[in-house]
């Protein structure tokens, strides 16, 4: 079988969920099925690759030089050129909502990760908002041959929304990134990371992109109460992630708290100092207002952090009895989570046991047998793809 796969989000700047899911997605589906014909549309004006770049798996890399914003637009209001016209395939994937037409639709699989920019429009720029328009997203998932949802949550909001059959969309879990794990306290690496980033104190860990849908500042606000009790304070807040719409507000609520010298803004985090905050981290807090699947709750717990998350959207789907459940719009809360979690040796540990058995649901190499099976059967049955 011949698949086509846009791997353009791999080529992105900034490592985040889609872009990771796509990187680990293809290199399971490359390895476990070696047999059949990869095609990697790869697009772009600039030459330049990152290393997990298209150009560097086990298939074509098509590339026609053109810069994307070109061949998106012309996409969204011509809907030309048809991509399986240009490129001859048996299934066209796409990893996330992307901007290509097709003569041919229903040979199209369509992965969506979450409709927060219908739902919550709010919490992005009037620059992505107008993006999303552009995307065309209702015309690409009501003509896709089979939408994958990564979770039922997903799924179940793509069949309200858009009123399709039930048996065009089908969920299939991610797995997570097997890099991330527990290490020991006497591991050399751990020890020598801590040494040159002088982390002896305890501290609460944030994970993701600064803007108001991860809910930064709900966060910071809990840490601010939880610090006016003596017990914690020598505790601090490292909120990791790159900097993204309306930053200036939670640098500004960070220099307004009390306990501004307490609260360290890391930035962006490479793979290797990403799994050594998260294993020494005292908790986890994720209190986003909207997720699709949220990757780095998994990604604690596979290091042993136990995790505070909202109680909103696929996590407690994705967490079940896992996690710390919190209302991500009450403050108050979140911050008696961190102290319930920082304070009783008994319910970190009931959290991180239960977090370890959670991380085993969700398997690249499972992940990647589904996914093949749901191709297959858009390739013979495109009118059902469950």
């Amino acid at each position: 079988m011949k698949i086509f796969i846009d791997t353009r989000s791999l080529d992105a700047k900034i490592i985040s969920g889609i872009p990771e899911y796509t990187r680990f997605l293809v290199k399971n589906l490359t390895e476990m099925y070696p047999e059949e014909k990869y095609l990697f549309f790869s697009n772009g004006f600039h030459r330049k690759r990152n290393p997990s770049s298209a150009e560097n798996l086990p298939g074509k890399t098509i590339n026609y030089g053109i810069p994307n914003k070109i061949w998106d637009t012309t996409n969204r209001f011509s809907h030309l050129p048809n991509i399986d016209k240009l490129v001859k395939a048996d299934v066209y994937l796409s990893p996330h909502i992307d901007i290509l037409s097709f003569k041919e639709p229903r040979k199209h699989i369509l992965t969506i990760h979450d409709l927060s920019f219908i739902f919550h429009k709010e919490f992005f720029t009037w620059r992505k908002n107008f993006w999303h328009w552009r995307q065309n997203y209702q015309k690409q998932i009501k003509e896709a041959g089979c939408v994958i949802a990564v979770s039922d949550f997903t799924r179940q909001n793509i069949l309200d929304h858009f009123r399709i059959a039930e048996g065009k969309v089908v969920r299939i879990y991610p797995g997570i990134n097997p890099y991330y794990k527990q290490l020991g306290a006497k591991d050399d690496g751990l020890t020598t990371f801590r040494k040159q980033k002088k982390i002896s104190y305890p501290f609460i860990l944030h994970v993701g992109t600064l803007e108001p849908r991860k809910n930064a500042i709900g966060a910071i606000r809990s840490f601010n109460i939880l610090k006016e009790k003596k017990e914690f304070r020598d505790l601090r807040f490292i909120l990791v992630g790159t900097r993204g719409w309306l930053y200036e507000k939670i640098v500004a609520e960070i220099a307004a708290s009390p306990f501004e010298k307490d609260i360290l803004l890391w930035g962006r985090a490479t793979e290797e100092e990403l799994r050594y905050l998260y294993n020494l981290a005292a908790a986890f807090v994720y209190p986003s207002f909207f997720e699709g699947f949220a990757f780095p709750c998994l990604e604690a717990q596979a290091c042993g952090t136990p995790v505070i998350a909202s109680d909103r959207g696929p996590l407690p789907e994705t967490l079940g009895e896992s996690a710390f459940f919190v209302n991500p719009w009450k403050v108050y809360e979140i911050g008696m989570a961190m102290e319930s979690i920082l304070s009783h040796n008994n319910k970190r540990d009931e959290l991180v046991k239960a977090g370890f058995e959670n991380v085993k649901k969700f398997n690249w190499t499972v992940a990647a047998r589904e996914v093949m099976e749901t191709l297959k059967k858009n390739h013979h049955a495109p009118k059902d793809c469950s």
